[in-house]
């Protein structure tokens, strides 16, 4: 049995980042909402409560009962966690003066193993409306700042303690430290969660579950289906049938390199080109939400008739990872519709297979780590996202053959560009915070180019053009929720406009789009 801490979500932005500082440490944990709490068992190790947008004091505050936690297991509250279980043990939580908000100075008051090793007058990140006036009778002090007396405290004769900032943050320099001291120290966990024992205790677990029977998978070229083909391929081998879809939206010969890259890896792959079935779904339409929705019908529709003559299947493999399982028992409840998702949603219920999500316990992150476990090729394993409905929704406007090309020859240079050029020594990988980048591209979250509906005048050989405009988007992010944009060297877009300008016929001008997430989102559509 896996041990493990639980992180209980009271609806934080930032619950998430708990979960992936814990991960970094080689401890397990799972994240729940806070009225969702799970079996807590002998393979719970400790407990976190996260922070909230909310104040202790409103009538609407996510409220737990402690009884069967406190005192049983370790305990961590962080911020509104800290202001609860003050509140809850008869401390008193007022209105602070003035918002918490921002850096501070952490001054040790009191030796215990949570700031074990960590230097007095470090800087922690605050983000608080609500302070700790008064902490319960059987607790102490154990930090404070320049303007919050009871930063950091614990229960006496208990391993429960709480701090009033946030560890997890980049800001708090020694927050790894105390997260490490919780999870090791305070709650004894061994810290032996590492790809190698995840591959291990998968492929056991996959063998038990699925046994002799066939399992069908839709890879797409993307890190996490390239990543679950390879466990499952390992774990059942000849009964994992892959279907790839070419829909004719993707990036320049990218159907071809990326059959050719899995023929190496061994996975048993059935290609399908349904390029002009899906230009033909897309004719006419240029409403984005349309166009999303007509690429997902006519997937469902080619995978599907694929699917049917593979016999006797059983399992539909997904690419599921933590973040979708987190987002779908959100504490906010179902989120508005931004934009449609595509994927193979639809398909289980009509083709009657049972699901097997291999990679549902990993951020995205560790997936990539597990995929060099495994050995899966580097090209493929640090791979920006790629949208499901591919270049379709990166064309405002109706999709043609034309556009396509454009765009697909635009792609390719800034793509190339960004993986050719070094960048400054001591940038970290996008992909994952614990290795170190070495050009543009892996310091990116995601990039790409989009073919914007307008045409503009320009001059090109002393003649009159009007031409399209591209638009260069690259972005930061650490799961897609939020991102911000590039600051890509003025040279490098230099270098970059010029060779579009020059080398793609139906192109005179390029932009580069410097919006965050929100209020814009990543795609254009």
């Amino acid at each position: 049995m896996t041990e493990k801490i639980i992180i209980l979500d009271f609806g934080s932005q930032v619950t998430q980042l708990i979960g992936r500082r814990l991960r970094e440490l080689n401890v397990y944990c799972e994240i729940y909402p806070f009225n969702k709490i799970p079996v807590l068992d002998e393979s719970v190790k400790g407990i976190i409560l996260s922070g909230s947008p909310y104040s202790v004091r409103d009538k609407e505050a996510p409220r737990i009962d402690l009884s069967g936690i406190k005192g049983r297991f370790p305990l961590l509250g962080i911020c509104y966690g800290a202001q609860y279980m003050a509140y809850h043990c008869g401390g008193d939580v007022n209105a602070s003066l003035s918002r918490e908000y921002g850096r501070a100075h952490l001054h040790v008051v009191s030796k215990c193993p949570l700031l074990e090793g960590v230097p007095d007058n470090s800087q922690v990140w605050m983000s608080h409306g609500d302070t700790i006036a008064r902490i319960p009778e059987n607790a102490e002090t154990i930090a404070s700042t320049e303007d919050v007396e009871n930063a950091a405290y614990r229960i006496k004769g208990e391993e429960t303690y709480a701090v009033q900032f946030h560890p997890e943050v980049f800001h708090t320099e020694q927050g790894p430290k105390i997260l490490e001291n919780f999870a090791i120290r305070i709650c004894g966990c061994k810290g032996d969660w590492t790809p190698a024992s995840f591959i291990e205790n998968t492929v056991k677990e996959l063998r038990e579950k699925i046994g002799e029977d066939k399992v069908i998978l839709g890879l797409s070229g993307g890190v996490d289906s390239t990543v679950a083909g390879v466990l499952l391929n390992k774990a059942i081998g000849k009964n994992l049938y892959c279907i790839f879809v070419d829909n004719g939206l993707l990036r320049l010969d990218e159907a071809k390199d990326v059959l050719s890259s899995y023929k190496d890896m061994g996975l048993n792959v059935i290609g399908v080109d349904a390029s002009e079935r899906f230009l033909g779904a897309l004719k006419g339409i240029t409403d984005p939400e349309a166009k999303r929705k007509a690429i997902g019908k006519t997937f469902i529709e080619v995978f599907d008739t694929e699917a049917q003559k593979i016999e006797g299947a059983k399992w539909l493999a997904q690419g599921t990872i933590y973040p979708d399982v987190i987002e779908s028992a959100s504490v906010k409840g179902p989120s508005a519709t931004i934009k449609s998702h595509h994927n193979v949603g639809g398909l289980p219920e009509k083709m009657n297979l049972k699901i097997v999500e291999p990679l549902r316990a990993l951020f995205k992150d560790e997936v990539r780590r597990v995929g060099r476990q495994l050995g899966v090729k580097k090209e493929l394993i640090d791979r920006h996202p790629f949208p499901g409905p591919s270049l379709g929704i990166r064309i405002l406007g109706e999709v043609t053959p034309e556009k396509l090309d454009i765009l697909r020859k635009a792609d390719d240079i800034f793509i190339r560009g960004l993986r050719s050029t070094p960048c400054e020594k001591g940038l970290k990988s996008a992909s994952d915070p614990l290795m170190e980048a070495e050009t543009l591209y892996e310091t990116i979250w995601q990039a790409g180019t989009i073919l914007l509906p307008v045409k503009s005048v320009g001059v090109m050989g002393d003649e009159r053009t009007y031409e399209y405009t591209i638009a260069l988007r690259a972005v930061i992010s650490t799961d897609g929720m939020t991102a911000d944009w590039v600051h890509l060297p003025y040279g490098f877009l230099a270098k970059t406009s010029n060779d579009i300008i020059n080398k793609v016929r139906g192109v005179n001008r390029v932009v580069y789009d410097i919006s965050s997430k929100p209020p814009a989102t990543i795609e254009w559509e």
